[in-house]
């Protein structure tokens, strides 16, 4: 009997195995002046029953049931320097070492200042802007995933080429670049379309939170572009998706948690979401209408991530604050906001909050009812939640510009749909657009012109908020849906026929519109009521519509005629400070001069036309 179990037990030990780490998230750290714990997620194989040994204090290990996961928390001291510190990953097995490091931590000088109605933003799509380094366009462990004339594949667009761009978006007047996701992405292709597959060129479907795409290049260019941003002026706003990961990420098929709560259902068994997002504030709705739209599968296919799991909770929030410490970002852009629960977001954005004051975040709630956008802006609780959430892109009003200025809809929809303002914590707060990447390009709207784009983008530079320029817009790039609205910017790549970041490579048309943009953003720039003062509306109807902005000591007159005859207008000037015997100057050198009396301004206004008094 005695030798039977000395084989048993000796069969049982050669079984085991020496464990195996394969990654550890975080993999680093910026040294910080103050003690801090982290949760550290180890990946590999053998991991039941270890122990972890560092320079600093780890706490218990759990592993999750597979034996490929392994939690531990690990608490730094205010008194370490930056280095190495590999941890010791031990079972009775053997062990093996794992690399962690505590890196410098960045100055805050010039780094994770938000951003304000003080900014012009510009929404670039990396993979389809500038192609800066072809080394990395069919990189080695993703082979065969680029080819410029598929819509659905890697085109080559990186880092080094929006750093090559960067006097562009200077000259045009950008102050903040906010970029599609740079995650690492699926290698292989997805699922068949049109029998020649897509990729996630787009960036949202993450398969490491922790890496950077190798299409776009490496976490240290991405930090050289951040840097080299800052010079010249320009902030970085980083897209990032708490909501969901990628189909192919390796936790779809081994979540890391003890429990299988990581997600929302499995692979095999999921809901897929409705994105009912009225039902979250809804107080009519079942909690089961609620759940399908927090808890399906984005698209029935992305894996909605359950922020409600602990584990779940702490490793996002974490990644987030590992984001902006190691590259010095400005702001974030978050991801299908109303598919979150609301204490999430109150939790993730406290703890970016405290950690770095003056960082900003603007979430997407994509719908046009702008008392649900509002109901997710930060600043106030609703439902006994405040979300932290800065401000919103604002849809609704999206949806009234694309309408007002092809015709669709009269130009009183425009104040009536700014009336709901008082809906929001902070209005001026709000990011204005007229197109992303989501979205078909404004010229394909039916019955969309030029001339009728330099009127949105003049009451975008003009009305309250923050406005946005999606890439390519400034020059009247076309494209329908998803894909075609992410055509390449033309310039750049070096074999293109032509360089539209140049003047010599536009078009008269697009030359017409870039001078009409980049005059608005200089006027946004140096007239402060554009950017700080109150909107008051002064002549409404159904093809005009002109509104000063206002400050205690300088104000602005906007109009607008949206008709397709010239216009006489007397337009009221009770309410906008503006005095008699005031001589206005038309500040996109359109209009003629404008004398005030009599408490108005009369203005003569061509057919389809814009104006900025000063």
């Amino acid at each position: 009997m005695k030798r039977c179990l000395l084989t048993l037990l000796w069969l049982r030990l050669a079984a085991a195995a020496t464990p195996v780490v394969t990654k550890v998230e975080p993999p680093d750290w910026p040294a910080e002046p103050h003690a801090i714990t982290l949760r550290i997620l180890l990946t590999g194989t053998d991991l039941e029953g270890a122990t972890v040994h560092s320079a600093f204090r780890a706490g218990k290990a759990t592993a999750s049931t597979s034996g490929t996961h392994l939690f531990f928390d690990l608490t730094i001291p205010p008194s370490a320097h930056a280095g190495s510190y590999p941890l010791r990953v031990a079972t009775a097995a053997g062990m093996v070492e794992a690399p962690f490091a505590l890196v410098p931590a960045l100055a805050p000088e010039g780094r994770f200042a938000g951003f304000s109605s003080d900014d012009v933003m510009y929404l670039i799509m990396p993979d389809r802007f500038a192609d800066g380094d072809p080394s990395n366009d069919d990189p080695a462990i993703s082979r065969g995933l680029f080819d410029r004339s598929n819509p659905r594949f890697y085109h080559g667009g990186d880092f080094a080429g929006i750093i090559q761009r960067l006097p562009y978006l200077k000259s045009l007047g950008v102050t903040a670049l906010w970029l599609t996701p740079i995650y690492d992405n699926n290698n292989r292709l997805n699922g068949r379309r049109g029998g020649r597959g897509s990729t996630d060129y787009h960036g949202y479907g993450a398969v490491d939170f922790y890496a950077v795409d190798e299409h776009l290049g490496t976490l240290d260019q991405f930090r050289e572009l951040v840097d080299r941003a800052h010079a010249a002026g320009i902030k970085i706003i980083q897209d990032q998706v708490a909501n969901h990961t990628g189909p192919s990420h390796p936790w779809v098929i081994d979540p890391p948690t003890p429990t299988p709560t990581w997600f929302h259902g499995t692979l095999q068994q999921h809901s897929t979401n409705t994105f009912r997002i009225w039902t979250i504030p809804d107080g009519h709705a079942t909690p089961e209408t609620r759940r399908t739209t927090l808890d399906g599968w984005f698209a029935g296919s992305l894996p909605d991530l359950n922020q409600d799991d602990p584990e779940t909770r702490r490793y996002l929030i974490q990644n987030a604050l590992w984001w902006i410490g190691r590259t010095g970002i400005d702001g974030i852009r978050q991801d299908t906001l109303p598919y979150a629960p609301r204490g999430f977001w109150q939790d993730w954005s406290a703890a970016i909050e405290q950690r770095y004051p003056k960082f900003r975040i603007v979430g997407e709630v994509f719908d046009s009812d702008p008392s649900l956008e509002a109901y997710f802006q930060g600043g106030r609780k609703m439902d006994g939640v405040d979300t932290g959430i800065d401000t919103l892109f604002d849809f609704p009003l999206y949806s009234v510009i694309r309408k007002v200025f092809t015709g669709a809809a009269h130009t009183t929809e425009l104040p009536r749909l700014l009336a709901h303002d008082y809906l929001y914590e902070d209005p001026t707060r709000l990011i204005t657009f007229v197109g992303n990447h989501d979205t078909a390009r404004f010229l394909n709207e039916p019955n969309a012109t030029v001339d009728g784009l330099e009127r949105v983008f003049t009451f975008l530079m003009t009305v309250r908020g923050l406005p946005l320029i999606y890439y390519g817009d400034e020059i009247g790039m076309r494209g329908g849906g998803d894909p075609d609205n992410r055509r390449d910017f033309p310039g750049g790549w070096q074999d293109d026929p032509r360089n539209a970041f140049e003047a010599s490579g536009r078009t008269a048309e697009e030359n017409a519109l870039f001078d009409r943009v980049q005059r608005l953003t200089h006027l946004h720039a140096v007239l402060e009521p554009l950017r700080h003062g109150k909107l008051v509306d002064l002549l409404v109807d159904n093809d005009r519509y002109a509104f000063a902005r206002v400050m205690p000591a300088d104000r602005v007159l906007v109009v607008f005629n949206n008709g397709d005859g010239q216009a006489a207008l007397r337009i009221p000037l009770s309410g906008s400070g503006i005095a008699d015997g005031v001589r206005l100057q038309d500040q996109l050198g359109v209009g003629p001069p404008v004398e005030t009396q009599g408490g108005v301004a009369e203005v003569r206004m061509a057919a389809r036309s814009a104006a900025i008094y000063y």
